[in-house]
């Protein structure tokens, strides 16, 4: 009985520890996991929408110029829309000094083809046919068409044309720029491949959920309106956003999209969630390797500890009846299992140092989860949750929104790596004017946001125009010199909630970047 009793005392305390720490293992794994999925899934989403919105952006300017420039153009054939062959020298012009057009027709108010370049085409006498062309004479306005497939060489294009009037405002005729969906074109120079090449590819849908950019050209001319992100695009009054979906070919996706204003199209930036988030698997398998061996270590020490254990119980046990005579003895029996609290509170330490490995590696994680990989500041997500918390407890502060200027032509020029360099040059510059208490984030992209606790805006805009000036003033990695705007607002003069304060501080920085770039704007 006795032997019972001991090896069942023993092989419960082996089985209660061998429990805890394989429960505190997996809940310290998969919460690490969901944590890091959860961040790769925002940081992803947020990545998308602001390279679409950013593309859009980019897109929507040169369309306005590509008006203005079929304006200028119409004006000066207005004064000879009877000679061809200067209308023919004209429209070659145009052409070749642009990268706007595949092609270029001029036609009469009769819809007959007058001019052409190149003139190749041999469309010179003829009478249009295509819709497009027959709605860009009848509505006599800037318009873009919808895409539509010629009947003469059979390709998908798309019809961008402006009215010609003469001085007396008289209607002349129709002068029009093609690009040719399916070859080279400006949009393959405007939106070219994602630069991550990790997955994430960028396409273009018009106004009808018909796919007029896409880096697989065979994909150019599908309809993808049933895709719930194209919807949204198109749709709502919200002109960028993300989500995740499953597309129209079944695949997972993480998307980011933005809607140009000026032809009605989205663009929709997008990677497999199944390749965003296959860092958080990697994770998994680095905490077992790491963690697995330390397990079997505590395993072994909870064996050990066990017998010990058991053996002063049972100790215990056998001095629990005892004659009186026998009296001094036992209390010093007694006495001499007093190590036995000793060795528990051994066990409970041993155990304790077992899983306060297991939770740093939890913690670290979670640091990991709220630090931006690239420059070591926090991320989003912490700044939400801070501003958040601010929020609710009514505390004062003061929040700056800063942006690099000319970001873009960085990447452009030097290449993503000395951009990556750059956005760690400013989490530097940002730390070394940010004081103990404030808390620098990289808010995505090239957007940085200082959190300034008890400050009001005089002391934010000084901070603020301290680093402006540091920036400018030292010589960013590989000897660029770079500037950078910023907004800035209080809380909670300026807004009674962070999302409006982000809105107020976005509106500042917006307006420093209209008026010259290189400056700090307070919010209004």
């Amino acid at each position: 009985m006795k032997k019972y009793t001991t090896f069942k005392l023993q092989y419960l305390i082996m089985g209660v520890a061998f429990l805890a720490v394989f429960l505190t293992s997996l809940v310290s794994i998969w919460s690490g996991y969901r944590m890091n999925e959860k961040t790769l899934t925002e940081n992803t989403l947020e990545t998308n929408r602001v390279y679409a919105e950013k593309l859009a952006s980019s897109a929507n300017d040169y369309l306005e110029e590509t008006f203005k420039l079929l304006d200028v153009n119409a004006t000066e054939m207005s004064a000879y829309m009877d000679d061809s062959k200067r209308l023919e020298l004209k429209a070659d012009l145009l052409r070749r000094g642009s990268t706007a057009f595949n092609s270029i027709i001029v036609i009469n108010t009769k819809g007959k083809i007058v001019a052409t370049s190149p003139q190749s085409l041999n469309l010179k006498g003829i009478k249009v046919t295509s819709e497009a062309s027959k709605q860009a004479l009848q509505e006599r306005k800037p318009m873009i068409s919808k895409p539509y497939k010629t009947t003469t060489s059979g390709r998908e294009i798309i019809f961008i044309s402006t009215p010609i009037y003469d001085a007396n405002n008289r209607f002349l005729g129709v002068l029009g720029g093609t690009i040719y969906l399916k070859e080279n074109n400006v949009l393959n120079q405007l939106l070219g491949k994602h630069p991550y090449e990790d997955g994430s590819y960028v396409y273009v849908v018009d106004a009808n959920g018909q796919i007029i950019y896409h880096e697989d050209k065979t994909r150019i001319g599908d309809n993808v309106l049933k895709n719930n992100v194209v919807q949204k695009v198109l749709t709502t009054d919200s002109e960028t956003g993300a989500e995740r979906v499953v597309n129209t070919k079944n695949t997972d996706m993480l998307v980011g999209y933005a809607k140009m204003e000026i032809s009605g199209w989205g663009v929709i930036a997008q990677r497999p969630t199944e390749l965003a988030l296959a860092p958080a698997g990697e994770m998994v398998n680095h905490m077992m390797l790491v963690g697995l061996p330390l397990l079997l270590l505590a395993l072994v020490i909870v064996i050990m500890l066990a017998r010990k254990i058991a053996k002063p119980l049972q100790e215990l046990a056998d001095i629990t009846v005892v004659d009186r005579d026998e009296a001094d003895a036992a209390q010093k029996n007694f006495q001499s299992v007093t190590a036995w609290y000793y060795e528990a509170i051994q066990l409970k330490q041993s155990l304790m140092s077992s899983f306060s490995h297991l939770h740093n590696q939890v913690h670290f994680f979670r640091d990991q989860s709220a630090t931006d990989a690239l420059t070591g500041l926090t991320n989003r997500r912490t700044i939400d949750e801070l501003m958040n918390s601010w929020h609710i407890e009514q505390r004062m502060y003061s929040l700056i929104l800063i942006d690099i200027d000319k970001f873009k032509s960085i990447n452009d020029n030097y290449g993503h790596g000395v951009g990556d360099e750059v956005l760690q040059f400013l989490a530097r510059k940002m730390e070394n004017v940010a004081r103990s208490e404030d808390v620098c984030c990289r808010y995505g992209g090239e957007e940085f946001v200082i959190l300034l606790p008890n400050t009001p805006s005089d002391i934010a805009m000084t901070m603020a125009e301290l680093l402006r000036q540091d920036v400018e003033s030292t010589a960013a990695p590989h000897a660029i010199q770079m500037t950078l705007s910023a907004g800035v607002a209080t809380f909670p003069v300026d807004a009674h909630h962070p999302k409006q304060l982000l809105e107020k501080a976005d509106d500042a920085l917006y307006y420093a970047k209209e008026h010259g770039r290189n400056q700090v704007i307070l919010a209004k």
